[in-house]
């Protein structure tokens, strides 16, 4: 079939979402022109009819067609993933057993070249999670778990008196003598945002505060979850340090517990000088161990064109089962790819890169680039943002590319999908690709609750919403299908 004309068919009203509900077939009319348009070439292309006792050919169902009425794979690759394994810390065991369900699933969906490449890596594992205040009121324990690659404070623990900072530049403008040999807390207090924006400003508190509390010579710290919600879950999460700065014990509390002790700091602080706290983390450096990345291919009709790659991480936090990070970013990418198959061989060939080690310092995605970078990929995707809908389309193309944009723009519409105006990023898994010159496409999800569960033990399979995932599949479908019939002129 031509470029782009199995995907536009989705703008014929087979389906259309409000809501975050499913509205069963929708006229094509009332989807405008480009809707009438595809409504014509389909009728035109119809089979004449056939002579008496002559059975003609069902015609093509297009890949958007097949996402629409098939069988709901994403949600089954979701459930399956986090039922059969469950949490997939990167270098672990349980991780390698993931690598094995995946390479297992995806040869029996009939993908090809079906491979696992290995990378060594160095594994992290937690332990005990303790932590509450010594004075002044009845001690109370606080929710609390270690960031990935903090260090012990032993079987024993520590205490230490509590240095406070409303956010991580005021830990950051502190003079060093403030945090010396001190427990350093970090408030900041993240708010929800749709495009998930604040993460990054306020992720610098887990991202860098420790190696910033660590070069000022604290004992410890402990961060406000980088999380929106108001459970009493505290938010796991990977921070570093610089080399040649010695990690120190660094932890999360929950958004209840930060507020608790913040209450406590200003009471303690009325009729005594010093507010203090024991701490009890024992994660353990397991040393150098192995990971890997599952990679899939769908064959495409032109050896010589350049493949279009699509993205996710297998790996998850220990805490939860990595239900929407990132179970349902697999399930979704792999959907898409498995309808487009489906409707006929594409021109370019879609490779599905099901990532390792992701969390914990995007292990995999370095891996991937090291092994193939220097290939050239025609455009890069990545699904790594939870389930909800997706809202906003934003592309980073050649000039060549914007034809092929604008297709990609109408055929998503129809599912409440906007076009942005900021150039794609690609995600964590892609994104040496992208930095490196690759094109690249974000289809943005809803990230107003994402941050709720990020990183916790609610990351679980009942916070996948059904008709969410589907539409997600839908608009990938009709992406993907785009792309992997471009020509050479619209995407070298």
């Amino acid at each position: 079939m031509g470029a782009g004309l199995a995907i536009d068919a989705c703008a014929s009203g087979a389906c259309r979402y409000e809501s975050g509900m499913k509205i069963p077939h929708i006229p094509a009319r009332l989807f405008g022109v480009a809707a009438l348009l595809v409504t014509a070439v389909n009728a035109s292309a119809a089979p004449a009819e056939a002579p008496d006792g002559v059975i003609l050919p069902a015609p093509a169902r297009s890949a958007v067609e097949l996402a629409e009425e098939g069988d709901d794979i994403a949600w089954t690759i979701t459930e399956d993933l986090t039922t059969e394994i469950g949490p997939r810390m990167a270098g672990t065991e349980a991780e390698s057993a993931a690598r094995r369900w995946a390479l297992s699933r995806l040869k029996a969906m009939g993908f090809a070249n079906v491979r696992e490449e290995q990378f060594d890596m160095p594994v992290w594992v937690r332990g005990t999670e303790e932590a509450w205040l010594t004075h002044a009121f009845q001690p109370q324990k606080l929710a609390i778990t270690a960031l990935g690659n903090s260090a012990s404070t032993g079987p024993q623990g520590i205490e230490g008196s509590l240095a406070y900072f409303a956010s991580f530049d005021a830990l950051a403008a502190a003079p060093d003598e403030k945090v010396r040999n001190r427990i350093v807390f970090i408030d900041n207090d993240m708010k929800p945002t749709q495009d998930g924006s604040g993460y990054g400003y306020y992720g610098r508190g887990r991202f860098s505060g420790p190696n910033v509390a660590a070069k000022k010579v604290a004992i410890a710290i402990v961060i406000r979850s980088i999380g929106t919600d108001s459970h009493r879950n505290p938010h796991t999460g990977v921070t570093n340090f610089e080399a040649g700065v010695k990690p120190i014990p660094a932890g999360a509390i929950s958004n209840p517990d930060a507020d608790q002790l913040y209450r406590q700091l200003v009471r303690q602080q009325a009729v005594v000088d010093e507010v203090r706290m024991k701490l009890i983390l024992t994660p353990q450096n397991l040393g150098t161990r192995h990971s890997g990345n599952v990679i899939a291919e769908v064959p495409g009709s032109d050896p010589a064109a350049s493949p279009v790659i699509v993205a996710c991480h297998l790996d998850s936090w220990d805490l939860g089962t990595g239900a929407i990070d990132d179970a349902a970013g697999c399930g979704i990418i792999t959907a898409a790819a498995k309808h487009v198959m489906k409707a006929g061989q594409p021109r370019r060939t879609i490779r599905v890169l099901w990532a390792g080690a992701e969390e914990v310092g995007v292990f995999g995605g370095k891996a991937y680039f090291d092994a193939h970078g220097k290939e050239k990929h025609a455009v890069a995707l990545e699904s790594d943002f939870g389930a909800d809908r997706i809202w906003r389309v934003d592309f980073k193309l050649p000039d060549s590319a914007g034809p092929l944009a604008d297709r990609i723009a109408a055929a998503v519409m129809p599912f409440g999908v906007v076009r942005g105006k900021q150039p794609a990023g690609g995600g964590a898994d892609v994104g040496a690709l992208v930095q490196a010159g690759a094109p690249a496409i974000d289809l943005a999800q809803d990230g107003t609750r994402y941050f709720d569960i990020h990183h916790t033990p609610d990351d679980t399979l009942d916070k996948i919403d059904v008709n969410n995932l589907h539409q997600n599949v839908l608009v990938w479908t009709a992406t993907l299908a785009i792309l992997a019939n471009s020509s050479d002129s619209e995407l070298p």
